[in-house]
């Protein structure tokens, strides 16, 4: 199993589409790359932690790979659209990918060099090691499942039936 971390707005939604693609194993909701240990929502809310809202994603490489990953990752966000998705504005809601291995880093920054000649605007997102992702309280984890009425910047219809699990 591979691991990578993205942040791509609000996690509820990142997770809920991440967590029904062929090859995800596994998902959690948590916070990254910000100033402190172990942050809180609240703490991101008021402005006393700079971390990313971000999905975890533990995936087969066998069955679904990096790159297809980052497809599915663009397919969802607008990359040009700096610390804002849909409705959600603030430097929690910053776009990235958060690598552990170099070899990740070199496929998501040729990745990006590639989707921006398809932009006018220049693609904003985060491309940077990861220096911590602390897991979000539990009422976050899985929230669209038990919330499915709650609020979400991601289009959960951009999951073709083919993509998903039990298909």
């Amino acid at each position: 199993m591979k691991r990578i971390v993205i942040a791509a707005g609000c996690f509820w939604g990142v997770e809920a589409y991440f967590s029904k693609l062929k090859g995800v194993e596994a998902t959690k909701v948590g916070y990254v790359n910000g100033n402190t240990n172990n942050p809180k929502y609240e703490d991101l809310l008021n402005k006393i932690a700079t971390h990313a809202e971000a999905c975890e994603i533990i995936y087969d490489e066998k069955v679904i790979s990096l790159e297809s990953i980052f497809e599915h990752f663009f397919r969802i966000i607008d990359p040009t659209s700096f610390n804002r998705q849909g409705n959600d504005v603030g430097i929690q809601y910053r776009t990235g990918i958060y690598y552990s291995l170099e070899e990740d880093r070199i496929e998501a920054i040729k990745y990006i060099k590639e989707k921006q000649k398809g932009y006018h605007q220049k693609i904003v997102v985060e491309v940077e090691r990861e220096i911590g992702f602390f897991s979000a309280e539990d009422y976050h984890q899985k929230y669209l499942d038990k919330n499915p009425q709650g609020y979400c910047h991601v289009d959960l219809s951009l999951l073709k039936n083919k993509e998903r699990k039990n298909n």
